[in-house]
């Protein structure tokens, strides 16, 4: 009959530990594609100086011209 209990506490054990070790598993998953990064952006070149800036950051004359935030027009 001890065994039958032992048994019973060390397999109650056991499951606690593994439910424990998915969860920081799934928690390791969700962290990683967080920290991922995202898709990659157009790039523009500034008509004046010639840096290349993400086309979200670059100000347009119209024209097709871009320009950094230094020289917007």
């Amino acid at each position: 009959m001890k065994y039958l209990v032992l048994l019973a506490v060390l397999a109650a054990a056991f499951g606690i530990w593994n439910n424990r070790r998915r969860a920081e598993v799934q928690q390791r998953r969700q962290r990683a594609a967080r920290s991922r990064p995202g898709a990659p952006q157009p790039m523009v070149a500034c008509a004046a100086c010639g840096l290349h800036l993400p086309r979200t950051e670059a100000a347009s004359d119209g024209q097709g011209r871009w320009y950094c935030q230094e020289h917007r027009p």
